[in-house]
């Protein structure tokens, strides 16, 4: 896709160039132009922001599911530790009392890991679901975009042919896509 602002830029001065005829109809259309255009530009950087909240939010994901990881990694240490000091303890001797302790010790302590742990993923489950929101308002948006630059094109069929049917046309979509990005952050 082309830069928005650029497009938008080149179709604004085709629609001057075209109310310069005088015609109330091809002004009407001129106008249509600059607004599909600035509309276009509007949706595309927001567009572009959904895509860049959508990456990061996934990025922060990633990075809760690593702390995660490693608090699960610590979880097992601590159960291996626990049931080292358990069988030791159940072997018997001097130190057995003390080896129960330890064991009893690592089994809090692996009840407040665990806890971390799930603390985590619950983080990393909402930046998923955080992610995927930000992707559907992107793809909505794409849509609205795409729908505001072909209006803009259809208008230009319109000047050339003098065909209010075209303009119409061009008027439907970009309305249609004035719903699309109403529906992208409404729904």
């Amino acid at each position: 896709m082309s830069d928005p602002a650029l497009s938008a830029h080149e179709h604004a001065e085709h629609a001057e160039h075209a109310a310069h005829a005088n015609d109330p109809f091809i002004s009407r259309v001129s106008i249509t132009i600059a607004v599909l255009a600035v509309l276009a530009a509007a949706v595309g950087s927001l567009e572009t922001l959904e895509a860049g909240a959508a990456i990061e939010s996934s990025s922060e994901a990633v990075l809760e599911q690593n702390k995660a990881s490693d608090i699960w990694g610590e979880y097992q240490a601590d159960s291996l530790k626990k049931h080292l000091y358990g069988i030791a303890a159940d072997a018997g001797g001097t130190n057995a009392e003390r080896y129960h302790k330890t064991s009893d010790e690592q089994k809090a302590t692996q009840t407040e890991v665990k806890k971390h742990a799930m603390e985590d993923e619950a983080a990393r489950d909402e930046k998923l679901a955080e992610g995927r929101v930000h992707e559907h308002r992107h793809h909505r948006l794409a849509v609205a975009a795409t729908l505001a630059e072909i209006g803009i094109a259809i208008c230009t069929v319109a000047i050339i042919t003098r065909r209010r049917s075209f303009w119409l046309g061009s008027l439907a979509l970009g309305l249609g896509g004035v719903v699309v990005l109403a529906y992208a952050y409404l729904s």
